[in-house]
C-alpha cells in the first residue's frame, strides 16, 4: 500500500509532533513546545486519515471519554497549564488510541530481527495483563 503526497507529510507531522511533546516534557513541560507538538500531531493525524474520518474517529460514542480528555489536555496546555495538561492529554491518548497497542506488540514481538529492546522486553513481560486489560473493555 503506498502513500499519497498528503499522507506522507501526515506521517511527517504527526512524527515532529510527537517529538515536539516529549521534547517539552523534557524541558521542564515547556508550554510553548507541547502545544506546537499537540497541533502537529492533531493536523498530522487529520492529513493521514483524512478530515470526515478524523472526525468520526473523534465522535464515537465509545471514544467520547478519551476524546473529551484529551482536548481538554489540549486546552490546558495552551491555557499555560501543561503539567495538568500533559496528564489529563495522556489519559485520553490511551483511551483513544490503546485498541492498537496489542497490535503494535504484536508486531514488535513478530519482527525477524532479534535485537535487546528494553520497550519489547517490558512489553513482553507485562504483555498477558495488559492485553486483557484492553480485551475487557
Amino acid at each position: 500500500m503506498w502513500l499519497t503526497d498528503s499522507q506522507k507529510i501526515g506521517v511527517a507531522l504527526t512524527t515532529f509532533g510527537g517529538l515536539f511533546m516529549v521534547l517539552g516534557v523534557m524541558l521542564f513541560f515547556d508550554a510553548a513546545l507541547i502545544a506546537l507538538g499537540n497541533i502537529l500531531f492533531i493536523s498530522g493525524l487529520t492529513l493521514i486519515i483524512g478530515p470526515q474520518k478524523t472526525l468520526y474517529f473523534f465522535a464515537r460514542k465509545q471514544k467520547l471519554r478519551g476524546t473529551v480528555c484529551f482536548f481538554f489536555g489540549v486546552l490546558l496546555v495552551f491555557f499555560k497549564r501543561p503539567f495538568f495538561g500533559v496528564i489529563i492529554e495522556t489519559f485520553g491518548f490511551l483511551n483513544l488510541f490503546g485498541d492498537f497497542f496489542p497490535v503494535i506488540i504484536t508486531f514488535l514481538r513478530q519482527l525477524a530481527v532479534h535485537w535487546n529492546c528494553p520497550v519489547a522486553t517490558v512489553c513482553t513481560r507485562c504483555k498477558s495483563g495488559y492485553l486483557a486489560y484492553f480485551e475487557h473493555r
